[in-house]
């Protein structure tokens, strides 16, 4: 059923809401932003048409409030709302309330979400899709002597993993008997404490895996796309740190093949819009199903550069109940992309927060770049969110010119006041088993053992002095000297010997 969309609602913050904010407007759509205390000056909320106060800063007390959300699409006239991903985003009783007060939510039906976004569940339905997964449990663990005996069927060493949740949050790794049952408490009580439910699961850790993603794009008659891989081997802690599209071991073969897998999972659960099917990939080539993102992910434009679409545009299209515009033969795959998220955190201090006030903002441009950006110079990075300032990302037609256009950007990217995880992309991406594309889910962390702290290179301040009065006598702003920005950093000097070199 065809469906009007006039108005959207994005029920969210930062990068996000402003990417949705900019398709809505070239679709001649009317946006409405809701925002915090915390958040009064953001960037969204100056893009939108409308803006709504949610309330203080806390998430629980204005993001994750969907009944103050639906409130202000009813009051404001919006058709629609957009969740972007995080708070609301795959929570299933926030759809149903949406569709309860005539507003359509642009994701998927809370009935899919409820199958597809619960890890167990997920897993149940992957059986029955006949798809293969990471050996565990189907259901959430009762007891200790339960995970106990599961993983003594399965093998050492085993994952213990939240069911309601992702991102690292309520997961252990655990290598002996002994220690599962400490692990176990902990796994339960973090995943209690992030989604509210201290249901876990096990499953067997696969060593040195690749985290290979499927995107899909499904519509409400039938259609469903697969649209290539994206490669998210590169993690801290679980987190994400880079993604690429296309994975550099992926051929056509095994892309066919988790492709058609991960339409098969989302068509037996009356799945529709965009979501992400997660595999572990071997050095067999063999895939495992891990789990199912229902919503948009933050990697999108990495898959976007690589195909010509543009996901967010298409999410809308098949909300207002369009079928999909293109068959799965259609689908091509072009050039490299690659995604940094830009943090406000100090990898010297094992990547703590750093908020504060951005004293000065110098953005990367060029060819082949592209950035998703939230803040500006002058904005003050709260505490009380995901400390995420961009998505910086390069495309390029091949994979080596992806990486050094991405290095060229990363050196022209400057921001002051507060620290950054700019130098250690530097470091990754000069990194010769990265370039080498000889990455799994660990890589990052040996690398980061291995780094020895290195002397910060710096500018004479002669020449930094001539450089600032020549380029003052000219108009032009001057380039960043070392006390613009924050503290140095050992992951930046890496990058910068290069460029210091007569």
């Amino acid at each position: 059923m065809r469906r009007t969309i006039q108005k959207v609602l994005i029920a969210n913050r930062g990068e996000i809401a402003l990417r949705v904010i900019r398709a809505c407007r070239e679709m001649g759509l009317r946006t409405v932003a809701v925002y915090s205390d915390a958040d009064r000056a953001a960037l969204h909320v100056l893009h939108a048409d409308e803006a709504y106060c949610l309330g203080p800063a806390l998430a629980s007390e204005s993001y994750l409030r969907g009944d103050l959300i639906l409130d202000i699409a009813l009051q404001s006239g919006a058709d629609a709302i957009h969740p972007g991903y995080g708070f609301l985003s795959e929570n299933a009783e926030f759809a149903e309330a949406c569709a309860a007060a005539g507003i359509i939510f642009i994701g998927p039906p809370a009935s899919a979400m409820r199958v597809l976004g619960s890890k167990t569940k997920a897993r149940q339905a992957a059986d029955a899709a006949a798809m293969p997964r990471v050996p565990g449990s189907v259901t959430g663990l009762t007891s200790t002597q339960e995970a106990l005996r599961v993983a003594a069927e399965i093998g050492y060493p085993v994952m213990l993993k939240a069911a309601a949740g992702g991102g690292g949050k309520g997961m252990r790794a655990v290598s002996a008997p002994e220690d599962l049952a400490a692990a176990y408490v902990a796994a339960s009580s973090e995943a209690e404490r992030s989604f509210g439910s201290g249901e876990v699961y096990l499953e067997k850790l696969i060593e040195r895996p690749r985290h290979i993603e499927i995107q899909l794009m499904a519509d409400e008659h039938g259609g469903c796309l697969y649209l290539g891989e994206r490669e998210c081997s590169v993690q801290r802690r679980h987190q994400k740190v880079i993604e690429e599209a296309p994975s550099a071991v992926v051929g056509e073969d095994l892309r066919r093949r988790m492709g058609e897998a991960a339409v098969r999972l989302a068509l037996s659960a009356g799945y529709v819009n965009a979501g992400t099917v997660e595999f572990l990939v071997d050095s067999a080539e063999n895939f495992y199903f891990l789990e199912m993102n229902t919503r948009l992910q933050v990697e999108h434009p990495v898959t976007e550069l690589v195909t010509g679409l543009d996901l967010v545009q298409m999410q809308i299209r098949v909300a207002m109940g369009e079928p999909l515009a293109m068959k799965q033969e259609q689908v091509r795959l072009r050039g490299h992309a690659i995604e940094c998220r830009i943090y406000a955190e100090d990898p010297d201090n094992n990547f703590f927060p750093s908020p504060g006030l951005i004293t000065r903002l110098v953005r990367p441009g060029g060819p082949g770049i592209r950035e998703d950006c939230g803040v500006y110079a002058g904005w003050t990075v709260p505490l009380e969110y995901d400390p995420m300032l961009s998505k910086l990302v390069a495309f390029a037609q091949t994979r080596e010119m992806a990486i050094d256009r991405m290095l060229r950007a990363l050196g022209e990217y400057a921001i002051g006041g507060i620290k950054t995880n700019i130098g250690l992309f530097r470091r990754i991406l000069q990194d010769a088993d990265f370039r080498a594309a000889r990455i799994d889910t660990g890589y990052l962390e040996r690398l980061l053992a291995g780094a020895a702290p290195v002397e910060e290179a710096t500018v004479p301040e002669d020449v930094v002095a001539l450089a600032a009065a020549l380029l003052t006598s000219l108009g032009t702003e001057r380039p960043p000297a070392a006390n613009d920005s924050a503290p140095a950093s050992k992951w930046a000097a890496a990058g910068r010997q290069e460029e210091l070199r007569p």
